[in-house]
């Protein structure tokens, strides 16, 4: 089903789609085996979404290569679909049918982008899915594409001069790199006014600089498995959680939702019928804001650590809040002292009881096979930046 839809799809609506989306996930060999047991027609809420096991972007490349091309997780042969992907990984990805299938529509729409539109599209055509997924997003909103791709300035500058595009898609630092080109040569690239950028950091000062060129610049969250994730709308905080899709946000290292405000990672659900995906874990880090929004991206989840030659995970660290439930939020933090590596776990508690420092302690060494200490802090005194493991040892 495309994800061209209104951006206000309630979310009952996706949650009526999901039984039969996972039915069709079930169709996948690796997919079945992932969700044995599973009795589609019960998983209607956000509750029952929760039970369902998280599968992790990280381990796809891994799982593709055991099984070529999409490691059994996508119902249907390759040549089903109207256009076929890699991504760094590597990873394979089909397009989804439709005239919007990554569902970017709504979010060029919020950006200023209107119908009869010319847009300068500098995400790369060749291979990976960014340039198509911005392509099929601004012809679904009726506008006309230069598929222009990434580099070629001086070419570049000569279409904006031709084609005097009004819209510019692609990454924040490459429309500055374009822009300062243009003044430096003398080319006239005023058509650019409005820009939907991604990919790339845009902090504030590059914000204030294209508002003061004349260019209002708006920032969306997109991969290339799900498509826009979220995307920033006038006058708002934050990011809004785009259509066609159910969005969780979990404590890293497992599937456990997060109170609201809380840092953690994102899970998607994207309840389509060709290419489910369920739980779908991306490794970015975000937290929930009030009217279905996300406060965008916050860094990454996969903060594993070697330590003494052996891998510590936030799976890990995870457990060891299952064993402790009194426990709140944890920190792991590793440094050095005397030349070898230290462990020490920060963990909020409502007491400094000896005993139980030296209870978690002893849960530590049996779950990371290695030995740290435990200091206990006081509830809330942790950062809320979803951060599970602290990697501080200097860097060379």
């Amino acid at each position: 089903m495309p994800r061209h839809e209104a951006p206000q799809t309630p979310e009952s609506t996706l949650f009526a789609r999901l039984p039969a989306a996972l039915a069709a996930a079930r169709q996948a060999p690796a997919y079945a085996a992932h969700l044995a047991g599973l009795d589609p027609a019960a998983v209607t809420d956000r509750a029952a979404l929760a039970r369902l096991p998280v599968l992790r972007k990280g381990e796809m490349p891994a799982r593709q290569r055991e099984a070529l091309p999409f490691g059994g997780f996508v119902p249907g042969a390759a040549g089903a679909f109207p256009r076929l992907f890699t991504s760094p990984g590597p990873i394979f990805e089909p397009q989804r049918a439709g005239e919007d299938p990554w569902g970017g529509a709504p979010a060029l729409a919020a950006a200023g982008f209107t119908a009869g539109e010319v847009v300068l599209n500098t995400f790369g055509y060749h291979l990976t899915p960014g340039g198509f997924i911005f392509d099929t997003a601004a012809r679904a909103l009726g506008c006309a594409v230069i598929p222009a791709g990434p580099g070629n300035t001086e070419q570049q500058l000569d279409l904006i001069e031709a084609y005097r595009p009004a819209g510019y898609v692609g990454t924040p630092d490459f429309l500055k790199v374009l822009l300062d080109a243009g003044q430096k040569a003398g080319r006239d690239v005023s058509s650019l006014v409005k820009a939907l950028v991604s990919g790339a950091a845009f902090p504030p000062s590059l914000q204030a600089e294209f508002r003061t060129r004349g260019i209002a610049a708006a920032q969306a969250y997109a991969t290339a498995d799900v498509g826009f994730i979220a995307y920033e709308t006038p006058g708002e905080p934050g990011l809004l959680i785009g259509a066609g899709l159910i969005l969780e946000i979990v404590r890293p290292g497992t599937g456990d939702p997060v109170p609201e405000g809380e840092v953690g990672e994102i899970v998607v659900t994207v309840p389509d019928l060709d290419r489910p995906l369920i739980r779908y874990a991306l490794g970015d880090l975000t937290a929930s804001m009030p009217g279905g929004r996300i406060r965008g991206w916050m860094g990454r989840a996969d903060q594993a650590a070697k330590v003494k030659g052996m891998f510590v995970r936030p799976e890990q660290v995870a457990e060891i809040a299952r064993r402790h439930p009194e426990l709140g939020r944890l920190r792991l933090v590793v440094t050095r002292a005397d030349e070898a590596d230290v462990m020490t776990l920060r963990a909020e508690a409502g007491t400094t009881e000896a005993a139980l420092a030296e209870a978690v302690a002893e849960t530590l060494r049996a779950v990371t096979k290695l030995r740290g200490t435990v200091a206990l802090v006081p509830p809330g005194s942790l950062p809320n930046d979803g951060k599970v493991i602290a990697d501080e040892r200097p860097v060379g």
